[in-house]
């Protein structure tokens, strides 16, 4: 039965958006005082009719095919992996300090030497022109607009690394499917450090392609498409990222004179072996549940990942984080930065580059809402004693954490 309390709030909220144009939804985010602050570098006009994260999924949902939105959205096999990311982050409550001056709240940061705006960077998506024809140009567009660090995934991403970063600016993570040979990987390699790349990541948790079954139901086949990316046949491809090994890493950190990332890792003594394989970023990831089903979820593993590299490398998460609240767990437990997966997705579906711009926006709002409500004024002050255990509200599920949104 659907709920007519959201009808009437989603009915409320549209008019609100209609009637005050963009100094009014603005000031329905966050108090008015805050705003310059805020949105520094206020998204297109266009996208400022969102004032919560809900309408543009809602919209997203509406505007892509049901065969994207379950190529976007779902799991892998009984998607366990994809609601553990949920309920961890949903097994978690806050413990706020009171009585702190919270009248400037700081929600920047920095990450491969780059300051952030938010704690939050574009993670990479292989097929992400799909979702929106521009693909890493706007993904990187937005980033550069709104102050964050964007990744992009080659080789099955477009466009080329070397032209996104001539065109927009923006500091770009070059993160590796690794379907090439060595001679492949090298010259990649000399490519990102001519282009200047931020840095080079390198993807470990696809060795084969995970089953996910909504795709196989709705006989929707991306890798097809992907095919005329991959740098030789896809039996070819296929082999040669099944068959990489840490000696394929050494070999990597020879090569590659920058920072270098390793994403994928949920397991602590892979961690630890990453970093010693000199990785200076271990990104916590389990593919947002995609690959392999009845992992951990990602929080959950956060902090033993943390300890396990002991202030060797930083350590970014992704994985169900669709809220402010997410972002400041993820801080709490250690984490630099989180990335955003889904979301994305949603907000390039709904509305482009802009759409993605407005969403980060409201990230901001709710982060900068989280730590004044938690009594931290800026990043740095975030510590593992603002949160602890809690039990979970509701069953965890893909949009458990817009309830006013129908499922």
């Amino acid at each position: 039965m659907q709920d007519n309390s959201f009808v009437n709030r989603r009915s409320f909220v549209t008019s609100v958006a209609v009637a005050g144009a963009a100094g009014a939804v603005m000031a329905a985010a966050a108090p008015a005082e805050s705003q310059d602050a805020l949105n520094s570098a206020p998204s297109p006009p266009s996208a400022q009719r969102f004032v919560t994260s809900l309408e543009i999924i809602e919209l997203a949902r509406k505007t892509m095919t049901p065969e994207m939105w379950r190529f976007v959205s779902g799991g892998a096999e009984s998607e366990t992996t994809l609601l553990r990311n949920r309920l961890g982050l949903d097994s978690l409550e806050f413990m706020p300090n009171i009585f702190e001056d919270v009248s400037s709240i700081d929600t920047s940061t920095t990450y491969l030497g780059h300051t952030l705006r938010i704690p939050v960077v574009i993670a990479p998506i292989g097929s992400v022109q799909a979702i929106h024809a521009d693909g890493v140009m706007g993904t990187a567009t937005a980033a550069k607009q709104f102050g964050t660090v964007v990744y992009g995934s080659y080789p099955l991403s477009t466009p080329a690394f070397e032209d996104v970063i001539a065109a927009t600016g923006a500091p770009l993570v070059v993160n590796l499917y690794l379907f090439g040979d060595r001679a492949w990987l090298k010259d990649t390699i000399d490519r990102a450090q001519s282009a200047g790349a931020a840095a080079l990541g390198v993807t470990a948790d696809s060795a084969v392609y995970g089953r996910r079954e909504g795709d196989l139901a709705n006989r929707f086949a991306p890798r097809a498409a992907n095919a005329v990316r991959m740098p030789f046949s896809v039996a070819q491809s296929d082999r040669n990222r099944s068959t990489t090994t840490w000696e394929t890493i050494q070999f990597i950190r020879r090569e590659w004179k920058g920072p270098l990332i390793i994403k994928g890792i949920v397991n602590p003594a892979m961690a630890k072996r990453a970093v010693d394989a000199g990785a200076n970023v271990i990104h916590v990831s389990n593919h947002g549940g995609r690959q392999l089903d009845c992992l951990p979820g990602t929080i959950e593993m956060l902090p033993s990942i943390v300890a396990a590299v002991n202030g060797r490398a930083d350590v970014v998460v992704d994985g169900g984080f669709v809220r402010g609240t997410d972002v400041v767990k993820a801080l709490a437990l250690g984490a630099k930065a989180v990335a955003i997966g889904k979301l994305q997705a949603w907000a390039l579906a709904a509305a482009g580059p802009p759409g993605l711009v407005r969403m980060l926006e409201i990230l901001e709002t709710e982060i900068h809402t989280c730590m004044a409500l938690c009594g931290v004024a800026s990043v740095g002050k975030i510590t593992s004693d603002l949160v602890r255990p809690g039990r979970p509200v509701r069953e965890p599920g893909l949009l458990s954490a817009f309830p006013y949104l129908p499922t």
